[in-house]
């Protein structure tokens, strides 16, 4: 009598880069986040080990997440990670009870198909009823912003610059997002240099680590159109502007995300991704945060371009209301 197959084994971990990709829907899993995966035996006698994001588990009979205790690596885990585990597991057992049937089958074949690459496109809204349509696969991101080479960390997709991932950095439901220039650090449009900047006001450190501590993900979005103006200059530009930010994240000592805006304000069709255009925010939620929704009602933008009749421009006042967040000037909230 033959016996019969081991049940798979779930565990957890954090990602240790960001090269894996989730067999659920085939986009990458960002290094320190959260993934879970299904381990089993290859019929060559190793294990192999199948990641998923946490929301996109196929959690069903023996690939249970239920009791999330149960699941090998939980305990390693930070404690706003396992309640989230914690509340994903009981949301799926409850989701499971209420379903009668499934098509397996088709299920199957829809995750064969993404697993051989074909990446589904994902849709941004925009408040003018207009759509941006595309995919973020790995060879869409660089190592260079054009002919300039990023420092460690930071990436280029399109016009945006982003760093990776900040050590230490969590994906939540709650976001506070800034903007840089103006709001979180005083600069100069003639001077250039990593150290030129200095910070805005005295509290911001402490509000920061406030925030994090509460469990939000605090996020940078910010325009830079030098990076793409400054076409003699533009690793100049490149430098000045990613080496001022990794300094603010080492000043106020948390780990924070950012991504950056290099397009030009009066490009045709014009930019998707710069402010007041809501782009980096959809990227980074559809993208960049493990697949959690996020909480409007709890989350919002602070940014110092709030069309004032000394403020340089309302883009981050529109921004906000493309979005539906709450809104705050610099001033106000620090």
């Amino acid at each position: 009598m033959s016996s019969s197959p081991a049940a798979a084994k779930v565990v957890v971990e954090y990602a240790k880069s960001g090269r894996s990709l989730c067999k659920k829907c085939a986009k990458s899993i960002a290094s320190g986040v959260p993934r879970l995966g299904l381990v089993s035996k290859d019929p060559r006698g190793f294990d192999t080990t199948k990641w998923h994001h946490l929301n996109c588990f196929p959690s069903s009979g023996s690939t249970s997440i239920s009791p999330a205790e149960s699941i090998s690596g939980f305990s390693s885990l930070k404690s706003s990670d396992r309640d989230f585990l914690k509340k994903l597991a009981n949301e799926v057992t409850q989701a499971s009870n209420k379903v009668c049937g499934t098509d397996k089958e088709e299920e199957e074949e829809d995750e064969e198909e993404l697993e051989r690459g074909n990446l589904k496109k994902q849709k941004f809204g925009y408040e003018d009823g207009e759509k941006l349509e595309m995919s973020i696969s790995i060879s869409d991101i660089k190592d260079r912003y054009k002919d300039a080479i990023l420092l460690p960390k930071w990436k280029a997709f399109q016009t945006i610059i982003f760093l990776e991932r900040d050590d230490g950095l969590h994906d939540s439901q709650k976001i506070a997002a800034f903007d840089f220039d103006g709001c979180l650090a005083k600069t100069s449009v003639k001077r250039v240099g990593a150290d030129a900047w200095s910070i805005m006001y005295p509290s911001i450190p402490e509000k920061l680590q406030n925030l994090y501590n509460d469990g939000y993900k605090l996020v940078i979005f910010t325009n830079e159109s030098n990076i793409e103006r400054w076409k003699n200059k533009r690793q100049a530009a490149v430098d000045s502007k990613l080496g001022r930010l990794e300094n603010f994240i080492k000043l106020v000592k948390v780990p924070i995300q950012v991504f950056i805006a290099c397009g030009l304000s009066y490009g045709v069709p014009e930019d998707p991704f710069r402010k007041p255009k809501p782009g980096m925010w959809k990227i980074m939620e559809k993208e960049f945060n493990s697949g959690l929704p996020v909480d409007m009602n709890q989350s919002f933008y602070v940014g110092d371009a709030a069309g004032r009749p000394d403020d340089h421009s309302d883009a981050d006042i529109k921004f906000a209301q493309a979005l539906g967040l709450k809104f705050y000037v610099p001033e106000e909230y620090f």
